[in-house]
């Protein structure tokens, strides 16, 4: 087997072995090299070569959110690395394990007009959890398998992205056969990845929360009539039935739920939108929680935003081990814990307490979903009409992947089967990346995966598709209104000049010839007589990846959006 001369190289490598970091998604580049040949030359390591540091990144957040576990990327010196930043941020804001690999020149070849040389240390400051800045020389060897193994530590025990920073002196191509353990090797094995929190037992709770917070989330929760869960965006299974039963049950209790928080049951309320929209000042008031619990990551409806900052609780109370978020501006106290290990507590030995507030919601909900029914019945071909049959024709048993914008907030009013697990990037909710997330996530998840995008995430992202591991289980649905037409229905948008132009960002683009460079079966379909047919030979079993275009007027569809509130009233 073959090693890089450079022990740094291999002392990164070794450390990502024995922390059973085996995913690498790495860049080209020269200053790189000793680190993509102890990658690559190693039979432990799944390596992939994305040329794109944008994409390279999303590709490794989707692969990171699948495997639960930390990826690593590698790139080259310079701008390489900034590119990474999106990624980085979404990584950071979604708890997803990052582990960015960079190589740098030596202390002394920066700022003297040095090609592809910027100041790397610490540049993703403020987004990272933490930051390891290596030093060249076996002087320093002690101090870099500390870093290292912290930086690496970091990501798996905390859940999110860290930046090791590693300079490299010419030449960059030796190697040998020769394998150097690094010093520190009983250190840095003494850290089990699988003690995970996950395991630690309920009686472990009040030794990770203040008894005070929980003695008063108890008092509170045991004696609200009106409490209020809202539930945030959530890997599929990651919540246990029976807890989900015990809070169903609960005639006292309403659960909030969006297509991300993949979060089931007959009496949750999955269309926060469509539930709250058309609600007045007086039947606000009427439903106004005592008791705000929430779990999960980013809440995607801004109307439930809205309505708990004009109608807080009296109290809000967060579980997550990390942080929680002042969303409503009234957080009573972060309840420091996994999610299963609260829940365990809360429902034993549960006690219900007797209301009418979940009956009151349950009413609301079946007239919304009566009204919802007859509007899809008499309206024009739009994104409304266009994402109502396309979710009503999604298999089951898939990973379903959404774009940001239009494609994220139309899926909140839609049913999906509980089945198919949701997933977006919705630490940021930028518009970049959604394609290479997908591809990354389909390549290594054991289902068929299905991305759903606007046209403009899809352009803004192509070169998505410039990599040799898209399966042929992948499948793109591009809902195509010739711009950004989510603008269009966004309050005083419409009047600004340039419009069309700056906002809205008209073009007549389309996905057809890169489906052809890319080698993807392209499908296209412009009205509702053809849709569902297309839909139907679109998600049969084929040899390569697909992609369906579908073209809506941009002119209908804001108007269609805006008089469904009022219509579902």
């Amino acid at each position: 087997m073959n090693f890089s001369k450079k022990i740094l190289a291999q002392t990164v490598t070794q450390l990502c072995i024995a922390k059973e970091i085996g995913h690498v998604v790495i860049s080209p580049g020269s200053r790189n090299a000793p680190l993509i040949i102890g990658f690559t030359e190693h039979p432990y390591f799944n390596d992939y070569s994305i040329v794109d540091e944008r994409c390279a990144a999303f590709f490794a957040v989707g692969m990171a959110k699948q495997l639960g576990k930390p990826v690593a990327l590698v790139c080259t010196s310079g701008s390489a690395l900034l590119n990474y930043y999106p990624a980085v941020a979404e990584a950071f804001y979604s708890d997803i394990p990052l582990v960015v690999i960079s190589a740098d020149r030596p202390a002394h070849l920066i700022d003297i007009g040095d090609g592809q040389t910027i100041r790397q240390e610490n540049v993703f400051a403020g987004h990272i959890l933490y930051s390891a800045n290596c030093r060249e020389g076996a002087k320093h060897q002690d101090f870099n398998e500390s870093e290292i193994n912290s930086a690496l530590n970091t990501a798996i025990e905390h859940n999110g992205p860290v930046h090791i920073n590693i300079p490299f002196s010419e030449p960059l191509y030796e190697m040998t056969d020769v394998s150097v353990t690094p010093k520190n090797v009983a250190a840095i094995l003494a850290y089990d990845t699988s003690n995970s929190s996950n395991d630690i037992l309920t009686d472990m709770i009040t030794s990770e929360i203040d008894s005070e917070a929980l003695l008063s989330f108890k008092d509170n929760w045991d004696t609200a009539k009106r409490k209020m869960i809202l539930v945030g965006t959530l890997p599929p299974n990651s919540i246990e039935q029976k807890y989900i039963d015990v809070l169903a049950e609960d005639e006292s209790v309403i659960v909030l739920t969006e297509t991300t928080s993949n979060l089931y049951h007959e009496y949750f309320f999955p269309a926060i939108d469509q539930l709250i929209a058309p609600l007045d000042e007086k039947e606000s008031k009427k439903l106004q929680p005592d008791l705000l619990l929430t779990f999960g990551g980013m809440i995607v409806s801004k109307k439930i935003k809205t309505f708990l900052r004009d109608y807080p609780p009296g109290s809000h109370y967060h579980i997550d081990p990390k942080k929680a978020l002042d969303t409503f501006f009234v957080l009573t106290s972060h309840l420091q814990t996994q999610i299963s290990i609260f829940l365990n507590w809360l429902t034993i030995d549960y006690k219900q307490v007797k209301s009418h507030y979940r009956k009151e919601w349950l009413i609301i909900k079946e007239h919304r979903l009566q009204r919802h029914s007859l509007y899809e019945g008499q309206i024009p071909f739009s994104d409304f009409k266009v994402f109502s049959e396309v979710f009503e024709n999604l298999p089951q048993n898939i990973q379903l992947q959404l774009s940001n914008s239009t494609a994220i907030r139309y899926a909140q009013l839609f049913h999906l089967h509980r089945n198919i697990g949701v997933f977006c990037n919705r630490g940021t909710s930028g518009i970049d990346g959604s394609t290479s997330t997908a591809i990354g996530a389909a390549v290594v998840s054991k289902l068929p995966t299905v991305l759903i995008t606007g046209d403009l995430s899809f352009l803004y992202d192509s070169n998505a598709l410039w990599n040799n591991y898209i399966p042929k289980h992948f499948k793109i649905i591009i809902i195509n209104n010739s711009g950004g037409g989510i603008f269009r229905i966004l309050p005083g948008a419409k009047d600004m000049s340039n419009f069309k132009r700056f906002f809205e960002t008209r073009h007549g683009l389309t996905a057809e010839h890169l489906c052809k460079m890319y080698d993807l079966d392209y499908l296209s379909v412009n009205n509702a007589g053809s849709l569902e047919g297309a839909l139907t030979e679109f998600f049969k079993s084929s040899e390569k990846p697909k992609l369906l275009e579908i073209f809506t007027p941009a002119e209908v569809n804001d108007t269609v959006l805006l008089e469904y509130f009022d219509f579902i009233k």
